[in-house]
């Protein structure tokens, strides 16, 4: 299968998180992006250096920008459990605009064509790290990444092509 390029439709999947009331919910990603100017990030792993430190702050930080310019919504798709997830998450409290995603099994990773395999360094199967600008579930804009780079996924870069 050719990984997601632009052009090409968003797969439909489920993904899950934990709610504001606790509560495990699966999620259509069809449902967040049907109609809608989305951007989606998937990241190898929750708390690894380059997602924790650069990636994520930088799309919350740059969040206002963002929905003026017209976003209306911001997935971040992590390949682990939605109990990581979830702890992950705690450890952005200003997080209003970034919805984290579990995709436990990569799954839906392995749909978008961008698996990557860490087996070797004890990871299992993770995610390359991109960004994509979704309209209405058409790709209009790919920024992936070769091997652990961190070169043109970043907020900034994606701010850039809007």
């Amino acid at each position: 299968m050719a990984p997601i390029a632009v052009g090409d439709t968003l797969p439909d999947g489920t993904l899950s998180h934990f709610d504001s009331n606790n509560a495990l919910q699966h999620v259509s990603i069809h449902s967040l992006a049907a109609g809608k100017k989305v951007t989606i990030i998937d990241v190898p792993g929750a708390s690894t250096p380059t997602c924790n430190l650069k990636q994520v702050p930088g799309f919350i930080d740059l969040a206002s920008e963002f929905r003026n310019k017209g976003i209306d919504q911001f997935v971040c798709i992590i390949v682990n459990d939605p109990f990581v997830v979830k702890a992950w998450g705690k450890t952005y409290p200003n997080n209003d605009f970034v919805l984290l995603l579990a995709d436990g099994s990569a799954k839906y990773t392995h749909a978008l064509g961008w698996e990557l395999d860490l087996s070797e360094k004890g990871l299992g199967i993770r995610s390359r790290r991109f960004s994509l600008l979704v309209d209405d579930l058409v790709v209009k804009v790919a920024h992936i990444e070769q091997g652990g780079e961190f070169s043109v996924s970043s907020a900034e870069d994606m701010f850039k092509a809007l």
